[in-house]
């Protein structure tokens, strides 16, 4: 009911679980599985977009860092 017929949908959020037959942790999204019948695109989660937002947040880091160091 929020999301509009194909609109692009992103998973960035991450839920882990302890399964409590293996006590393993489970690692999945925020986004309800029903979603993808509904939207034209649904990032996988795990697996989708996280690599790209780290390797941002550390080019942020290195800039930040690199502009630090000049001024």
């Amino acid at each position: 009911e929020h999301v509009k017929p194909g609109a692009a949908v992103l998973d960035v959020g991450v839920t882990r679980e302890r399964d409590p037959e293996t006590g393993k942790s489970i690692v999945y999204g925020d986004v309800a599985p029903e979603v993808a019948e509904v939207a034209g695109f649904l990032s996988p989660n795990p697996g989708g977009v996280g690599p790209m937002t780290v390797a941002l947040l550390l080019t942020n880091v290195v800039e930040a860092a690199e502009r630090a160091v000049a001024s």
